[in-house]
């Protein structure tokens, strides 16, 4: 397998060579070449001679006598076992499918811890509900159920051990003055009862992240330290094995667990999701959702390295997978920090992008324009009061002033308008007046000279008549 002769196969060609005169068929070229360089035979690998051996293979039973079927059988089955194990490096260490069903396993059991908890509080805080409001954490309120049971024990029990003397002291008066309702004996033992399942469950758990940590360690080191032991055992289980893991792209490894958002994404013609199980890796968490994208493609990309490295390498120190996230973790500095460096030009010469800062802004609601009074402070001084109100009048007074002015104006302008009609009128009366005078005149000299003929009249007189008709109208 690794092209070195055997002596025991050095032996046999070397008392070949002295009668061999035509070239030895090898199955392999790479033990045929190495043949011909140390005892001068000429060897041929083709696919002829591939089918000669399978022939060999076939009738080994005939060809070797005194050998049964059974132990020929055994023997070719042991054989290819033994091939297959040299091949890919075998190791019992190695077994993947441990970490399929541990991390399986962790799930469900995160589950129902958190299904038990909330059953537990709510059939205890009949009970007595302060309890839960002063204790948080689960394991320490399952603990200190299963240390005292009835709330009546409160008064007399040590909880030091579990609480601070703050928050005992807490415990302990809210439990005089509760306001639960009062339970059977048989109702607190069936509540024990869960709160010892929840204590035991969730020391298996950290029993079992203990034991997929180790486990984690021993198949993938690198890609443990580069994603952590989570991700990476996620990523083991949805693909199946380390070794399906290790033939996906960077580009699948980055968006693995979010199959349905890419199809609906492709489907609807949208943006498709930058990452799906390696969002949860810390250095995707501790980036800013701006750059976020960016370090999970780069990410992935280094964590292929890694899977692949672990599933075929023979070495299984974790030293190339610190040496990537180290380089990662540079490369996230300069982002975040210093900012992009620019593609074309001088690669020393940095991009102006400025720190990206989540700045949220709070409206809040502007009472001022609800109303139309002034405003004013809430304490003011006797004297700036006064200085308002003397600033208020001097105003009032101002105002009465000009109305005045604006009266006197308008009877002045009034006066006037009569004056003129009156005159107007005066003029009328004296034109009307001098218009009779004429006309009483020419009367009697018509009277003297009466005329016969038809006289007409001349334009002079035509304009007077005119005159005296527009006068009167």
């Amino acid at each position: 397998m690794e092209g070195k002769i055997n002596k025991q196969l050095k032996k046999v060609l070397k008392k070949i060579v002295k009668e061999a005169h035509e070239p030895l068929a090898v199955a392999d070229a790479k033990l045929g070449g190495v043949i011909k360089e140390k005892l001068n035979l000429s060897c041929i690998h083709s696919p002829v001679v591939n089918e000669l051996m399978r022939g060999i293979r076939s009738q080994m039973d005939g060809l070797i006598p005194g050998v049964e079927p059974r132990e020929m059988a055994a023997m070719c089955l042991g054989l290819a076992h033994s091939l297959s194990r040299y091949r890919l490096k075998f190791s019992a260490d190695k077994v993947d499918t441990m970490i399929v069903q541990a991390i399986s396993l962790l799930d469900d059991l995160d589950k129902e811890l958190n299904n038990y908890i909330m059953r537990c509080r709510e059939w205890y805080g009949w009970h007595f509900p302060e309890l839960g409001k002063i204790i948080s954490d689960n394991l320490t309120y399952c603990k200190c159920l299963q240390k005292v049971g009835d709330r009546k024990n409160y008064a007399s029990a040590q909880l030091s051990e579990l609480l601070t003397e703050e928050v005992e002291a807490e415990v302990k008066a809210a439990a005089e003055i509760s306001m639960g309702t009062e339970v059977s004996e048989e109702d607190i033992c069936n509540i024990l009862h869960l709160c010892t399942q929840v204590i035991e469950i969730s020391e298996y758990r950290t029993q079992l992240y203990e034991y997929l940590q180790n486990r984690m360690m021993a198949i993938a080191p690198n890609v443990t330290v580069m994603v952590g032991e989570l991700v990476g055992a996620r990523l083991i289980a949805h693909a199946g094995s380390l070794l399906n893991l290790a033939k996906h792209a960077a580009s699948t490894v980055q968006i693995l667990g979010a199959e349905k958002a890419l199809f609906r994404a492709l489907k609807s013609r949208r943006d498709t999701p930058k990452y799906g199980l390696i969002y949860h890796a810390s250095l995707v968490g501790q980036t800013s959702p701006k750059h976020k994208g960016k370090i999970s493609r780069m990410l992935a990309a280094k964590t292929v390295l890694a899977i692949r490295y672990d599933a075929f390498g023979e070495d299984s120190s974790s030293a190339m997978g610190v040496e990537n996230r180290a380089k990662l973790e540079a490369r996230l500095r300069t982002l975040e920090d210093r900012g992009i460096r620019k593609i074309s030009g001088t690669g020393k010469a940095l991009a102006k992008a400025e720190k990206y800062e989540h700045k949220s802004e709070v409206k809040t609601y502007d009472p001022s324009g609800d109303s139309t009074l002034p405003t004013y402070s809430k304490k003011r001084k006797i004297e700036q009061v006064d200085k308002e109100d003397e600033v208020i009048e001097k105003k009032a007074k101002k105002a009465k002033v000009k109305i005045k002015v604006e009266e006197v104006v308008e009877e002045e302008e009034e006066e006037e308008e009569v004056l003129v009609v009156e005159e107007q009128e005066t003029s009328m009366k004296k034109k009307k007046k001098k218009d009779k005078k004429k006309h009483i005149k020419e009367e009697p000299l018509s009277e003297e000279e009466p005329c016969t003929s038809t006289a007409v009249p001349s334009p002079e007189k035509k304009k007077k008549k005119k005159k005296k008709k527009d006068n009167e109208d």
